[in-house]
């Protein structure tokens, strides 16, 4: 029996909501891991490329997978990693194993390779549709990092068991994935041996050499490590960086998901407005901007206000891109699952990577990467506006509606 198109958006919006709640339910609780296994920041950084590791196997197999299997099968095994994740990580810090929780970790990345699978379904939804949806998709990734946040801060006030908190998280997150996946449908993204054969009979340029897309998949990378950079080290550089206590820090980490989560909600009336190209560029300037204070400026307050704007400008880099690259071309599908490939491993291989820096300059002092690449974003974004504003109104009219 088909499933209604109203049934799959619930389905995906479940199944965005996990990962977003999964990986708070971390962050929040990176304070308390670090101090359980007595990690330096080097040595976290080390426990992260677990992460790494994970996330580049799930992430560059999870295309191919998608063409041959379709979505559904993928985003079953991803979703089914991310909670197993969990009590993993859970049960290494406890037991001050840094071995076993860089396993967790890994089977976590690993498990976000199914995001690519689920924004080719996003994408697809969109299209029968007929307006924009990701946005407001990745926006309840941004709702899950919030609920995990409040979750995560509450567990810190009154140190709750890690153990516990993370195995709590796995079973909600078990219920969501067992109610979301009866409704993804078989097929969608999968290339058949027809389909295979047509292609080759009318061979078309590898989307690799199409500029306008790799100039897409730019400003993926600087935006997705932008919020990766937040999701991975936030708290820690609230705690060691500014100074705040490990609930303050998580508090300041939730202050960052709210605003992600107004950005990507309420953004569609100012794309409508003002058009997407223009949305990004002031959208990674802010990104930049709130690097940039709580980088180089020794305060508190400022901080804060500055984790808003980073957040803000963070929101809708990723979905709006994403959806730039579906419009950049022939064969949708896979163009969204480039530009999802590159975010994914710019979200979860680059972040880790400044551990290793910040261990020479300081937590504050390696925000200067993912500050620069922000600003590399910021010059790439007027390549995502060229088919939009061809689009006419109807196309920014449906943004608003979104």
């Amino acid at each position: 029996m088909p499933v209604s198109l109203r049934r799959r958006r619930w389905a995906l919006y479940a199944l965005f909501l996990l990962p977003g709640l999964s990986m708070a339910a971390w962050v929040t609780r990176t304070p308390a891991v670090r101090d359980l296994l007595d990690a330096s920041t080097a040595q976290m950084g080390l426990v992260l490329f677990g992460l790494s590791v994970g996330s580049m196997t799930g992430i560059l197999s999870s295309g191919p997978l998608v063409m041959r299997l379709g979505t559904r099968p993928v985003v079953a095994a991803g979703s089914t990693l991310i909670v197993v994740a969990m009590p993993t990580i859970a049960l290494g810090a406890v037991s001050g194993m840094p071995l076993l929780t860089a396993f967790g970790l890994a089977l976590f990345g690993a498990g976000m390779g199914g995001e690519v699978a689920m924004n080719v379904e996003g994408a697809d939804v969109e299209r029968l549709g007929g307006r924009p949806f990701l946005p407001a998709l990745h926006g309840c990734f941004s709702l899950g990092t919030v609920l995990g946040a409040g979750l995560g801060i509450a567990a810190n006030a009154v140190q709750f068991s890690v153990v516990a908190h993370l195995v709590l998280i796995a079973v909600l997150g078990a219920g969501l994935l067992v109610w979301a996946l009866r409704a993804i449908p078989a097929g969608v993204g999968q290339v058949t041996a027809a389909d295979r054969a047509a292609q080759a009979a009318t061979p078309r340029p590898a989307l690799w050499k199409d500029t306008r897309l790799v100039l897409i998949g730019g400003i993926v990378l600087a935006m997705a490590l932008a919020e990766g950079t937040a999701n991975d080290w936030l708290p820690l550089i609230m705690v060691d960086g500014h100074g705040f206590g490990a609930t303050m820090g998580s508090t300041v980490f939730a202050l960052f998901a709210a605003s992600m989560t107004i950005g990507r909600f309420c953004g569609g009336p100012i794309v409508a407005r003002v058009g997407r190209a223009r949305v990004l560029l002031v959208s990674a300037l802010f990104a930049a901007t709130g690097l940039a204070l709580i980088s180089f400026l020794d305060s508190q307050p400022v901080a804060v206000g500055a984790v808003v704007l980073w957040g803000l400008g963070a929101s809708l880099g990723f979905p709006l891109a994403l959806s730039a690259a579906g419009d950049s071309g022939p064969n949708p599908a896979a163009r969204v699952a480039l530009a999802s490939t590159i975010g994914y491993l710019a979200f979860l291989v680059g972040p880790p990577t400044l551990g290793l820096l910040g261990e020479e300059v300081g937590l504050r002092g390696a925000l200067v990467i993912p500050l620069a690449v922000a600003l590399v974003g910021a010059a790439l974004a007027p390549a995502t506006g060229v088919r939009a504003d061809a689009a006419g109104p109807a196309r920014e009219e449906s943004l608003a509606r979104d």
